[in-house]
């Protein structure tokens, strides 16, 4: 009996395509242990914690960090419109696996520090436009100053009330607390999910109520 559009059929091929993302990630995570946060993609739970963080009624959204797209899949499965989601990945490896996987999505190959740029360049929003930032970059492995530029461009083009989504493997908020301090934030760890290689963490770090950081437009 063909298994073809039969529920085993359906199965055993999402075993394979899951098979074929893992052994993406993990050459990538060879060639490259430093930048690449994990040894493996991200599983399905965690996106599902990481997308019930979203703001109600978000429409535009930034990944960073796309890795292999299980949160750009969830993102599109949860109904973000493709031309509503900006995906960054600095793998050049990884993005062309993501442009090919998303093709009506828009997938750039650039650092997270050039986020306000690349949002002014490819004309997804204005500065304060963006409902919410999905992270999947290692934030726990990187330097004070990296955070810092990375945050203060990402909360250049959130909305006043925008939220940016992190997961962590640590015990604690990956943002340094002088990073915190400096740019006026303040994180609630909201969800944990233990299927997920290694278990991780999730936080939801937005502008502190007393001052925020003002949008501002790219140089």
């Amino acid at each position: 009996m063909p298994l073809r559009g039969t529920k085993i059929g359906r199965v055993l091929r999402q075993r394979r395509d899951d098979a074929a993302i893992a052994w993406t990630f993990f050459r990538q995570w060879l060639k490259a242990p430093l930048t690449t946060a994990a040894v493996s993609p991200s599983s399905r739970e965690l996106a599902a914690e990481m997308l019930s963080q979203l703001p109600e009624g978000a429409a535009k959204v930034i990944e960073l960090g796309g890795g292999t797209g299980v949160f750009t899949e969830a993102l599109l499965t949860r109904g973000i419109a493709p031309e509503n989601l900006l995906v960054f990945e600095l793998n050049e490896s990884l993005h062309l696996h993501l442009t090919q996987r998303f093709p009506s999505t828009r997938i750039v190959c650039a650092d997270a520090l050039s986020t306000a740029r690349v949002v002014e360049r490819e004309k997804f929003a204005q500065p304060g436009e963006v409902d919410a930032i999905v992270s999947g970059l290692g934030l726990l492995s990187m330097s004070q100053e990296l955070q810092h530029g990375i945050l203060e461009a990402a909360f250049s083009v959130l909305a006043p009330h925008g939220r940016f989504i992190q997961f962590t493997y640590g015990p604690t908020n990956p943002v340094k607390r002088d990073v915190m301090r400096d740019l006026h934030l303040s994180a609630k760890r909201t969800g944990f999910t233990v299927w997920n290689v290694p278990p991780a963490a999730v936080y939801v770090i937005t502008r502190s109520r007393s001052r925020g950081i003002r949008p501002t437009r790219a140089k």
